[in-house]
């Protein structure tokens, strides 16, 4: 190892433990939370909120004010029994302003809503959040200082909301059974109340919590009088079924054709709390099918793989357990497993987890012939993290086994929280990578360190990372090897006391590359401006210069950008984003070299909210090529290179909490000009009808009817082939499916 590489790992450990008493805020107010002996009615009419509970009225800005009082009054009540805490809010507001729909579960971030956060660990990193808008929709997820807050956490718990003369009212019964913390007779959580107000920006929350201080967990209240409560024994099964016809074209074979299949299968997810602290996740036969849609992208012209998120239930859950600076384990590198078993929890100051699955994938890319044919990938992660105060230090391991060939990655990193607005972290990481039919091994390195500031006015991040040329990641995203870059990012916002506009501010940013042998790889600069004002409107306009190098090639590249969105009307919301410059034909025609071109970009998009029940969507997007002014390869004048138009119309209407019926259309038309760039003719047309019974995030219903068509048609020759057409008649894949899950809970 790099002996600088050694001092700066030893750098960033000294500071671990120079700095890991500085953590934690002191706690500015504590909520003594009483007994009581009965719920509130969820279901029942607004009362009053002061019945039995400790109250809490003093809620304070965090944006766009900083401690100023919330603009509408807002009072809380907060009790317990030996089952569940129980949480009552009473927002006063004006009724015909109130935006509140009764919409999905999750589908609520543009509600006015209220929330409650528990970190029952009260160790300063990660918090419980229970979010509902004024109709009792319910959001929850994971708050993680250092990481985005993680939606896609699901638990069970009760909510029930009002609309009332003078404002609404939301009432929570959270069980304890649902969440995780210490066997400790007596209790000493951290929590926080907040209410968000869309129209206005405006995030109030009790205790008051500063940005002039980095974090939220850091800055909540102590909750004591939590004594003698339990989660219980906590055993789920989620057994399900799902039953599918569908018609497909089937490319794999040597003969192409119109595949018909029938087919019901069924398995089971279960999950075991273990000691109150850790929790077991076992999927045998799992279904990890998606039952939402992705959304749509533009993929052509990339350089790089384009990522889609992971919406598969087995593997989102705590899925910042396995999340480092570097990010070396990304799930949907799992294509088709069939099995999956998990472990993670957290004891004290230590926080693990353990991931293993097969994958099915590999054996089936491999020819026919291939005597790998059929067998599938091992994976495996695992992770251990100790926290000191706000500091932590972690290690990471990640393998992937097919056949003889495997995938060993070593990681280990820091954060350390320098100063209340500053931290310092670190990672170094060894990949050990064996390839199929390949003369060698390869042994790589990496490294990364940041120092960011995270503050009311002023946000800076600096940050290095190193990957040798023989890194490899499987299980991870890792764009590209052979790099040393360093990245700069400063950003300052004025915020007005008064008025509309609530910040303004530039954003400054760079970026230097080079290969491990001191070749110019990537340079770039960037600026922009931006205004926020009230009722979620932003204006922004950028300037970009940059510089890169491919396939040998050094290409100058400029774009300038603009972005407008808002939500001026509650029952609307509009966002455009215009981009135009110049950017590399990556994949030119036969003969041709990569080259510089003329570059557009645009995107709208729409919501509608015609009433409480009923969203439309749509969006469109438009990404273009062209040769540039004075430059054409067969002609006098410059030519289009290809245009690339998507379309989606998304309709949903709920009927009621658990029942909804939604629809989506796409449509995506590519127009390339063949002389100039390597891309088909594309004409795709997709339908997607589901209707959605969920009771809870384990029963549920759906059934559901998909129908892809595509410019296609099978010719006449023996064995057939695909060629295109002018319209996309051939369906090339429908499916009518039947899915029905239902939770058992002991």
């Amino acid at each position: 190892m790099n002996p600088g590489n050694v001092g700066a790992t030893s750098l960033m450990a000294l500071c671990l433990l120079l700095w890991s008493q500085r953590g934690a805020r002191a706690d500015a107010q504590i909520l003594n939370i009483p007994r009581v002996s009965g719920p509130p009615d969820l279901g029942g009419p607004p009362s009053s909120p002061e019945a039995g509970g400790a109250i809490v009225t003093d809620f304070r800005q965090h944006d766009p004010g900083d401690g100023v009082p919330c603009s509408r009054k807002t009072t809380a009540s907060v009790s317990c029994d030996d089952d569940h805490l129980y949480v009552v809010f009473d927002c006063a507001d004006e009724p015909d302003k109130i935006r509140a729909h009764l919409t999905k579960r999750e589908d609520i971030l543009d509600d006015d809503r209220v929330v409650v956060y528990l970190d029952t660990y009260r160790d300063h990193h990660r918090a419980y959040l229970f979010a509902s808008n004024p109709l009792g929709v319910q959001l929850d997820g994971i708050v993680t200082e250092g990481q985005d807050d993680d939606y896609t956490f699901d638990s069970i718990w009760y909510s029930g909301g009002k609309l009332t003369p003078s404002g609404y009212q939301v009432k929570m019964a959270i069980p304890f059974r649902s969440l995780r913390f210490s066997d400790a007779r007596t209790q000493t959580w951290g929590i926080a109340l907040g209410r968000f107000i869309p129209r206005n920006n405006e995030e109030a929350y009790w205790p008051y919590i500063t940005k002039r201080v980095s974090g939220l967990v850091p800055q909540f209240a102590t909750a004591t009088g939590l004594e003698g409560i339990s989660p219980g024994r906590n055993v789920q099964f989620i057994p399900y079924g799902i039953s599918t016809r569908a018609k497909f074209l089937d490319t794999d074979s040597g003969w192409p054709g119109l595949k018909r299949k029938d087919e019901f299968r069924g398995g089971l997810d279960s999950k075991l709390v273990l000691h109150e602290a850790y929790t077991l996740d076992a999927a045998l036969d799992p279904d990890f099918s998606q039952v939402e849609s992705d959304e749509p992208q533009v993929t052509i012209n990339q350089r790089y793989e384009v990522v889609f998120p992971e919406r598969r239930p087995f593997f989102i859950e705590n899925a910042g357990f396995f999340q480092t600076p570097t990010e070396l384990f990304f799930s949907r590198r799992l294509a088709d497993p069939q099995y999956g078993l998990r472990l993670t929890g957290k004891a004290g100051p230590w926080v693990a987890g353990a991931l293993a699955a097969d994958d099915r994938a590999p054996g089936k890319l491999v020819p026919v012939s291939d005597p790998l044919r059929g067998d599938r990938a091992i994976n495996g992660v695992v992770s251990v993290r100790r926290e000191f105060g706000q500091s932590s230090l972690g290690l990471l391991a990640t393998s992937q086994d097919f056949g003889p060939s495997f995938n060993r990655v070593f990681s280990v990193d820091s954060r350390v929280k320098l100063t209340p607005n500053w931290f310092l972290s670190g990672q170094a990481i060894h990949a050990f990578t064996r390839q199929l039919e390949a003369t060698r091994s390869l042994d790589g390195r990496g490294y990364l360190a940041e120092l960011a500031r995270d503050g009311r006015n002023l946000d800076w991040l600096t940050r290095y990372t190193d990957l040798s040329p023989d890194f490899r990641s499987q299980l991870g995203h890792v764009k590209r090897v052979d790099i040393r870059q360093v990245e700069q990012e400063v950003k300052y916002r004025w915020r007005p006391k008064h008025g509309v506009v609530t910040k303004y501010g530039p954003t400054v940013s760079g970026l230097y590359n080079t290969d491990h042998e001191g070749r110019l790889q990537d340079w770039s600069a960037y600026g922009e401006f931006k205004i926020d004002f009230t009722r979620n409107t932003s204006f922004k306009v950028g300037h970009t210069e940059s510089f890169e190098r491919f396939d040998e090639t050094g290409f100058r590249k400029v774009a300038n950008n603009l972005e407008l969105s808002g939500e001026w009307l509650k029952w609307l919301a509009a966002s455009a984003t215009y981009s135009r410059g110049t950017e590399i034909n990556y994949d030119p025609a036969g003969g041709l070299d990569p080259f510089l071109a003329k570059a557009q970009q645009a995107e709208l998009a729409l919501t509608l909210r015609p009433s409480p029940r009923l969203t439309s969507e749509q969006t469109l997007i438009y990404s273009g090529l062209g040769e540039r002014s004075g430059i054409s390869r067969f002609g006098s004048r410059p030519s289009q290179i290809f245009d690339d138009g998507l379309v989606r119309w998304k309709l949903n209407y709920q009927f009621s909490r658990p029942l909804s019926l939604r629809a989506i259309i796409d449509y995506e038309g590519v127009s390339p000009n063949a002389s100039l760039v390597d891309l088909d003719r594309k004409r795709q047309i997709g339908g997607d009808l589901l209707a959605t019974y969920l009771l809870n995030p384990g029963t549920a219903l759906y059934v559901g009817y998909t129908d892809n068509r595509e410019n296609l048609a099978l010719d006449g020759t023996v064995p057939p082939s695909l060629v295109r057409t002018d319209s996309p008649d051939l369906s090339t894949g429908r499916q009518f499916f039947v899915k029905l899950s239902y939770l058992i809970r002991r």
